[in-house]
């Protein structure tokens, strides 16, 4: 069974059943094969999950899923968001149960903090339906991502829940996630395009974890450049103090030549009866 990482955590009109009480799965249809509609929704549910599974460190447990089915009610068809972000709960470490595969709130005890829709045609009921029970199961955080615009005015609308309804607020900074949602032009696994990204309050992408290792990479080559410069500025130094010792060095043998034919000089002059004053 699913498990809530702190009792705090369940909310109010999803409590934690006792097991007899837990209804049964056997007969719920929770997979049907259909597939993903496009290969950029594909790509665009994995990039909501996979980099914070890589790269973010919130101190607590979570569950990120993409296209897979949500179960409010025991006799009602499931919601099959493309992203939903859970706090403080830990999926089953075997997944293969029926019961482990979807996210049944009666088993993790609570409904997700957020979920995300990606909208692809006008069928989808992003802004309408779907939204309508989000609300009613009590999902904090809804994000319509629209990139085609076929549904709503702008690419990306961020809501919160009050009052059991949905308010519009700013995507950049979702307080009781930690994380906020931004658009991002760049390229993932050799597309390029517009993405929705979580993000940190700074709005610096959550990275993946290739883009992690690649900024890893990036960091050792600067510090390996950084030691390289240090290597050569201490060699240059040397060079200098070596150059300042031999041009010493070139100073004392002309000082010396100098005074030996200074030497020789006077002796000459004495030779011939003459005494050079002493200097």
């Amino acid at each position: 069974m699913a498990t809530v990482n702190s009792p705090d955590a369940a909310q109010a009109d999803a409590p934690v059943l006792p097991p007899e009480l837990i209804p049964s799965v056997d007969d719920l249809v929770t997979e049907d094969d259909t597939p993903v509609d496009n290969i950029y929704s594909e790509k665009q549910q994995r990039l909501l999950t996979e980099p914070l599974y890589s790269s973010w460190k919130p101190d607590r447990l979570f569950l990120a899923t993409a296209n897979v089915g949500l179960f409010y009610a025991i006799r009602q068809p499931p919601l099959v968001p493309d992203a939903l972000l859970s706090l403080d709960v830990e999926a089953p470490a075997d997944l293969k149960p029926k019961r482990n595969r979807s996210y049944f709130i009666w088993e993790y005890g609570k409904a997700p903090e957020a979920v995300i829709e990606i909208v692809s045609n006008t069928e989808g009921g992003e802004t309408t339906d779907k939204m309508q029970k989000y609300a009613q199961i009590g999902i904090l955080y809804y994000a319509i991502y629209d990139p085609l615009q076929k549904v709503q005015a702008e690419p990306l609308r961020v809501f919160v829940l009050r009052d059991k309804s949905y308010v519009p607020c700013p995507a950049e900074w979702l307080p009781i996630l930690n994380l906020g949602l931004t658009l991002w032009h760049g390229q993932f696994e050799n597309t390029e395009d517009v993405w929705l990204r979580w993000c940190d309050r700074e709005g610096d992408v959550i990275p993946t974890g290739a883009e992690r290792a690649e900024q890893a990479d990036q960091r050792a080559e600067q510090e390996r450049q950084h030691a390289e410069q240090e290597r050569q500025r201490a060699e240059q130094a040397d060079q200098r103090a070596e150059q300042e010792r031999q041009r010493a060095e070139q100073e004392r043998q002309q000082a010396e030549q100098e005074r030996q034919r200074a030497d020789r000089l006077a002796a000459q002059l004495r030779d011939l009866g003459f005494s050079p004053k002493e200097t």
